[in-house]
């Protein structure tokens, strides 16, 4: 197979003073370098989902909200994706919850990895993304980023005030191996599914 995976960056947080930006541009930058993928940003401020109204999942019925239309769209065109996590009391933002629950054929046997920040580098609300991701049939990466600790305190915009290129090194590691795992789920899944598997 030579095409290419379609990835999507999807940030998972729409406050206003979100950090996300700075961990989400990074990662496309990492993304953006390689030759075996193509990546675009997908965030949520551009998609204001009503929390989850719909009769029952779209596994069982068509959504009828436009907006959750629309998102099925969005996500539905991709072959994987990178999540930019924040972690809110050891889980990932609601506001993203909320949009991995508005699909559910659309995630279904493709690969996903994600880029975590907070104290812990999100290493909690990345594993609750594992277990919502395997409920989607979506197939999770070993390997994620995690921002937390020193690094974290460095970078933040309250705190160090460092850019993220100071902590670049701590970085790369991880996200090499996330993004070749990425792609290789990627074309896996992408063979499978135009198999019919």
């Amino acid at each position: 197979m030579t095409a290419k995976p379609r990835i999507a960056l999807i940030i998972g947080s729409t406050r206003p003073t979100r950090f996300a930006d700075t961990p989400a541009q990074w990662m496309l930058k990492q993304a953006a370098a390689r030759d075996d993928m193509d990546v675009e940003v997908v965030d949520l401020r551009d998609h204001p989902l009503p929390f989850f109204d719909e009769a029952t999942s779209n596994l069982w019925a068509p959504s009828q909200n436009p907006e959750a239309i629309r998102w099925q769209q969005t996500i539905g065109a991709y072959d994987g994706y990178i999540f930019v996590v924040a972690e809110y009391n050891h889980s990932i933002t609601g506001v993203l919850k909320n949009a991995l629950d508005q699909a559910y054929v659309e995630w279904n046997r493709k690969p996903f990895t994600a880029i975590g920040y907070g104290g812990t580098g999100a290493t909690r609300a990345v594993e609750h993304l594992r277990g919502i991701g395997v409920e989607l049939q979506m197939v999770s990466t070993k390997s994620a980023v995690h921002i937390g600790g020193g690094d974290f305190i460095a970078i933040h915009p309250y705190f160090g005030k460092q850019p993220i290129e100071a902590i670049e090194a701590n970085l790369l590691p991880s996200a090499t191996a996330a993004l070749d795992e990425l792609v290789w789920w990627a074309k896996a899944t992408m063979a499978a599914r135009a198999a019919g598997a």
